[in-house]
């Protein structure tokens, strides 16, 4: 029980930092979505069951420009694809587990909580597996909080989209990655993705999230068969 209690705090503890820092992001969700004709109920269960704000901001966007919905579904499907990643570079850890600890992770298994994956001994033992259900849901109740501020603040403030709010997006995410970044391949994946990303949306093009994730990953995969090979001779 002791032990129980002590990873449901570090799990809350650790990923209380992160918990905070997309408060300006959730906040924005929630307003965002008022101000395009949500209602509250809707804005809320929308945090509640997609849980996703990437694909959120940019569904509500979508939807309330009248976009078709294979549009808002292929957009949304691509911006939420990399959960797939995640969901398979932690399948060996979890494959063993029964279900009933396979699903909650699989719920959470946000950026955030993949941020704290990477560890060895991840979710192979019932304490870690605590730990991470802990990390998880308490970015998830804090998530539903800040989008609820949001939709207080919608309802009651003007337009909350000139304030920048929208720039917790890229912290947030630079935070995520940068520990991350311990190899050349890695940096390469990075630094290919920025520069394309920026590249390609100033000229306008529509899917320049997708070509830039693409170029990104090509570019990391055969910078890390270069060193592999030059290691081994």
């Amino acid at each position: 029980m002791q032990g129980t209690k002590k990873a449901i705090l570090k799990g809350f503890l650790d990923m209380l930092p992160l918990c905070l820092a997309v408060i300006p992001w959730g906040i924005l969700c929630g307003s965002l979505a008022i101000q395009n004709g949500f209602s509250a109920l809707e804005t809320q269960a929308m945090s509640l069951l997609v849980f996703a704000g990437s694909a959120q901001l940019v569904a509500i966007e979508l939807m309330a420009g009248n976009t078709p919905l294979l549009t808002i579904l292929f957009t949304t499907f691509i911006i939420s694809s990399r959960h797939f990643l995640y969901g398979l570079a932690v399948r060996h850890k979890v494959i063993d587990k029964p279900m009933r600890w396979r699903l909650p992770v699989s719920f959470v298994l946000t950026d955030e909580l993949f941020a704290f994956s990477h560890h060895r001994k991840a979710y192979r033992t019932k304490t870690r597996l605590i730990y991470a259900l802990s990390a998880g849901f308490s970015f998830y109740i804090a998530w539903n909080l800040w989008t609820l501020i949001g939709i207080v603040a919608g309802s009651m403030l003007p337009d909350l989209t000139n304030l920048g709010l929208d720039f917790a997006i890229a912290a947030t995410f630079i935070a995520l990655v940068i520990p991350g970044v311990k190899n050349l391949a890695t940096l390469v994946t990075v630094i290919v993705a920025g520069i394309s990303a920026t590249l390609l949306k100033s000229t306008g093009f529509e899917l320049w999230l997708v070509c830039s994730a693409l170029l990104a990953m090509c570019a990391g995969y055969f910078t890390s068969r270069i060193t592999t090979k030059k290691d081994a001779h």
